[in-house]
């Protein structure tokens, strides 16, 4: 635990007007290129609010609730690339946060958390002081990349800036502060923003040779990338033009436009790409934690030769043992490999059609596998517009069909909840549409939507262009299937009550549609972008009836 890092100082640059904590926090912020923050103003974090509202310095998000406020500063920071700031209060408000901040570490989000604190001279005695925590610090700390604590006005700033190049620092992360709140009303002379540091290099691109060699004797290669690789498209794109097939994590989604002949998108485990890892004679996996949903729970039987590039250390042989392992940025690594292969590799000449029957094979299964809402893929995949982004919560049509589909063209145009927790996704929508200024279709199921309907108001009142489309199966679609997988049917606790989502849409200024014809589904979308707005098609599952496959749960190895 960091309460103040050791090797942080106050400034020496000139002096200047006297300003508060929460001032120089805030300009401090605005010097390091944040642009977006989400929270909800109380007394423990009023000074840093008043100075974002008095300086404009920031665009400050009003949220309904700290979870959601984290969950819109993580996807804000995922599509932006740029840092995102989640401001709470101290105590019951700084724990609301930290399952998105959960979330956000899972995703290697850079967000920072910034939380009040009760006045320094009760801190940390334990005398029941109102809105104190216990061990604040260490729960903080537990869910976060790092914790800081400012308990000096004069450090400020360099805390802040610390902190910013923590989070950057990959492999990133979130990175929480808190300030009591006597320290952010104090006044401070002259030291004015330094400049954010540069993110540590964790590694340089060394040992590079092994693998070098082992890739120019493969003739039917596989590229993974990961989550970690998401910067690194061009040298994704040389690879597969010299033969490599593709595939990603759902992290990854987008690295390679999915559209790209050797782009087999994020159908890690299916049958056919099974069938292609036999066939083939090497896997470089990069930037991924091959995560136990995505590998059959690791049973996934994958290339016999298989190497990984990972700017963790301890990546090298997490899950799969790998015959060659480099410590570097993925985009540098990568680039330094298609540099040294081109001109110089070549695959079987078969390797092209068995990635060309794979892919066709995948798609083929997924409109099985999604029965009658094939359409709604079709109707998804002619409307989204080229620069909307496509958000997901953790809900059944995401399972079968949402984390594969639409293919998208870049890695910024998506958000979903990586640690597989429900009722992420409007907030994550929110957070990504504020960032962006893109429309956004948000895939959102029912029982998902009744953990925060609330942050409605927060959509709306930014003025955001967000479609929900709201499936609705009346209840906990996946529990019910596992349920009857494995408990003998017996179905407990699935069924909701739910409101008439037509009333609280329009409760919040939203517009709304319900679509039992998913022949209407298409046009319905169609409008839904030209208008603009937010507004909610909900999609009726009890009228249009069930997937072609019963979805259960991730897979796992057979035995």
């Amino acid at each position: 635990m960091t309460l103040v890092d050791p090797t942080i100082h106050p400034s020496t640059t000139e002096e200047a007007a006297p300003k508060t904590v929460g001032d120089i926090i805030v300009a401090t912020l605005a010097a390091a290129g944040v642009a977006e923050a989400f929270g909800v103003i109380s007394i423990h974090n009023m000074p840093i609010l008043d100075a974002i509202a008095r300086t404009g310095a920031l665009r400050f998000t009003t949220a309904r609730g700290e979870a959601g406020a984290v969950n819109m500063a993580d996807a804000a920071s995922r599509v932006s690339g740029k840092p995102a700031v989640a401001i709470t209060s101290t105590g019951t408000g700084a724990g609301n946060g930290c399952g998105g901040l959960i979330e956000a570490a899972s995703a290697g989000s850079p967000l920072l958390h910034l939380t009040g604190q009760i006045d320094s001279a009760y801190l940390d005695r334990g005398w029941g002081f109102i809105h104190e925590a216990k061990d604040q610090p260490g729960w903080l700390e537990s869910v976060s990349k790092a914790f800081y604590r400012i308990d000096r006005p004069e450090t400020a700033s360099s805390v802040v800036a610390h902190a910013i190049a923590t989070a950057l620092t990959p492999p990133m992360g979130p990175v929480s502060i808190e300030i009591p709140i006597d320290v952010q009303k104090a006044h401070v002379s002259g030291p004015a923003p330094p400049p954010v540091g540069t993110p540590k290099q964790v590694a340089t691109v060394g040992g590079m040779d092994a693998i070098v060699e082992i890739v120019r004797a493969a003739k039917r290669p596989l590229l993974w990338l990961g989550g970690g690789a998401k910067g690194a498209g061009g040298p994704a794109l040389m690879l597969a033009d010299m033969g490599f097939g593709v595939v990603t994590s759902v992290q990854g989604r987008g690295t390679l436009d999915e559209r790209h002949d050797r782009s087999l998108g994020s159908f890690t485990a299916t049958p056919a790409t099974e069938a292609l890892y036999r066939q083939s004679d090497l896997l470089i996996v990069a930037g991924s934690h091959l995560r136990s949903n995505e590998t059959r729970t690791y049973g996934l039987p994958l290339p016999d030769t298989l190497v990984r590039i990972d700017i963790d250390p301890e990546a090298r042989h997490r899950s799969y043992r790998a015959a060659a392992f480099c410590e570097a940025d993925c985009a540098a690594a990568l680039e330094v490999l298609a540099n040294r292969l081109d001109g110089q590799f070549h695959v079987d000449d078969a390797w092209d059609a068995a990635i060309s029957t794979a892919k066709a094979d995948n798609l083929a299964r997924l409109r099985r596998d999604a029965g009658p809402y094939a359409a709604l893929l079709d109707a998804i995949e002619a409307t989204l517009p080229s620069d909307g982004l496509w958000v997901r919560d953790i809900t059944l049509s995401n399972s079968i069909w949402g984390n594969r589909w639409p293919l998208l063209d870049r890695p910024g145009r998506l958000a979903h909840a990586v640690g597989g927790g429900i009722g992420q996704g409007l907030t994550q929508a929110i957070g990504a549409g504020m960032a962006t200024g893109k429309p956004v279709l948000a895939l959102i199921g029912d029982g998902g939507f009744m953990l925060n309907p609330g942050e409605l108001a927060t959509a709306t009142e930014a003025g955001l262009d967000l479609t929900i489309l709201l499936m609705n199966d009346r209840g906990y679609g996946v529990i019910r299937n596992i349920q009857d997988a494995a408990y003998g049917g017996r179905r407990a606790y699935t069924d909701l009550a739910l409101p008439d989502f037509e009333s609280l849409a329009k409760a919040f200024g939203c517009t709304y549609r319900r679509i039992d014809d998913l022949g209407l589904a298409e046009q319905a979308l169609a409008d839904r972008f030209a208008e603009g707005g937010v507004g909610i098609l909900e999609i009726d599952m009890a009228a249009i009836g069930p997937f072609g496959i019963a979805f259960a749960g991730p897979p796992v190895a057979k035995g």
